[in-house]
């Protein structure tokens, strides 16, 4: 855990990472073994591809951030299998990044629990399954949790169903804020959170929030990655209508 030497304490001294194979992370590790006084944290995954499925993954960084935007955590990972694509695009991991500032998964898990409030609610999207990435369990690591897929999930009069929306989308839309070509954990905890706290301002105004959900509708998406990229350096992203590994689906 040492090797991830502290290097920021907050979301303010951070800056994207790039995605270029000749350069090394400019966002830096941010490590904390202290407890957090808040209730509402994002914790945020990034995988890389360790085989050509879009099951095959491994963790590569880990990012915690408060609900006052405070980055508690920003842990590199080195992965236990050899790495096919670092998913550079989407995950904004390089070899040099992982070579530099990757620890060990036991110890960036270590950190997490240390500095996790028992009485953690955590929220982000999709925030399930970076839960199950990282192994921690409601009741004994965290409180509850807030999915802001469901939070924002809008119905459509126009298919009788619910649509549902990336947080790319949500930024676009709501934070008018472009995610671009680089990100990573740290950045997309931070637009998490001030999404959820955009809800928590909105949620006791029905029309408001009802017209910022209208809005999340009336806005097309932009492709997403796997949609306009099937494979990337040979891997399959998951799009279930240009799936090529033919692997299951768990989501």
């Amino acid at each position: 855990a040492a090797a991830a030497a502290a290097a920021a304490t907050n979301g303010s001294a951070a800056t994207t990472p790039s995605s270029g194979s000749g350069s090394v992370a400019k966002r830096p590790p941010v490590t904390s073994v202290a407890k957090s006084p808040c209730k509402y944290f994002c914790i945020d995954v990034e995988c890389v591809a360790i085989g050509t499925g879009h099951n095959d993954r491994e963790v590569a960084q880990v990012a915690m951030v408060d609900e006052k935007l405070n980055v508690l955590l920003n842990l590199y990972i080195k992965p236990k299998h050899p790495v096919v694509s670092y998913l550079t695009p989407l995950s904004g991991v390089t070899k040099e990044i992982i070579d530099q500032y990757g620890i060990p998964i036991e110890d960036a898990l270590h950190m997490v629990r240390a500095c996790l409030p028992t009485t953690a609610v955590l929220t982000g999207q999709n925030i399930a399954a970076d839960i199950r990435w990282l192994g921690l369990e409601e009741g004994k690591d965290f409180e509850g949790l807030i999915d802001l897929t469901g939070v924002f999930r809008t119905f459509n009069f126009k298919y009788h169903n619910f649509s549902y929306f990336s947080l790319q989308h949500e930024a676009h839309v709501i934070l008018n804020e472009d995610q671009g070509a680089e990100h990573d954990a740290v950045h997309d905890a931070l637009i998490s959170v001030r999404l959820f706290n955009k809800y928590r301002e909105l949620q006791d105004n029905v029309p408001a929030f009802d017209r910022l959900k209208q809005d999340l509708l009336s806005v097309t998406p932009r492709p997403s990655f796997a949609k306009q990229n099937p494979t990337y350096e040979n891997v399959c992203m998951g799009n279930k209508k240009t799936c090529t590994c033919k692997q299951a689906y768990f989501y």
